[in-house]
């Protein structure tokens, strides 16, 4: 129940946010030469996240140490909802030839949404532990991080920033 509730209100979220960002393939650090004000510990099993919700402080920067404890491949990706289901549909596009998810997935540009043509991610092998650092931006309520991998984001691999404080 809580999944699907939090579904609607990803899905009803506005494109409103402007992200400084790294891509998949560049850099983890959306902002490398920023303060990290805390580190949130985010593990990513087969097909969840835990914690499921974030509380985070508009302008806080986060550094995301992110441990893949499950046997598949992952990504950790921050977006407005919009932007997640565009790049949802780009990797559907992309295929999976390989069957890991990521077919040909390492360098591309994730232009989706209006958020600078940027969205703050990772890609994380089984057993891998990957960091990210990020700023919270002041413009947006609430954003979503998710595995965007073909039938992860739909198996409940997402969860919610709340930017209220």
């Amino acid at each position: 129940m809580m999944r699907k509730s939090l579904l609607a209100m990803t899905l009803s979220l506005a494109a409103a946010s402007a992200i400084a960002a790294g891509e998949h393939g560049g850099s983890h650090s959306a902002t490398p030469d920023a303060k990290v004000d805390r580190t949130v510990q985010i593990e990513a099993g087969d097909m969840w996240f835990g914690p499921e919700e974030l509380n985070i402080t508009a302008g806080e920067t986060i550094r995301f140490r992110v441990t893949n404890t499950g046997n598949l491949q992952h990504e950790f990706v921050i977006g407005d909802a919009e932007a997640q289901e565009a790049h949802r549909e780009m990797m559907q596009a992309m295929g999976d030839s390989h069957g890991d998810g990521h077919d040909g997935h390492g360098g591309h540009d994730m232009a989706e949404g209006a958020h600078g043509g940027k969205m703050p991610s990772m890609t994380l092998a089984p057993g891998e532990t990957t960091e990210l650092i990020w700023t919270a931006p002041a413009d947006v309520d609430t954003l979503v991080y998710a595995c965007n991998i073909p039938g992860h984001y739909e198996s409940g691999m997402f969860g919610e920033i709340n930017l209220g404080g």
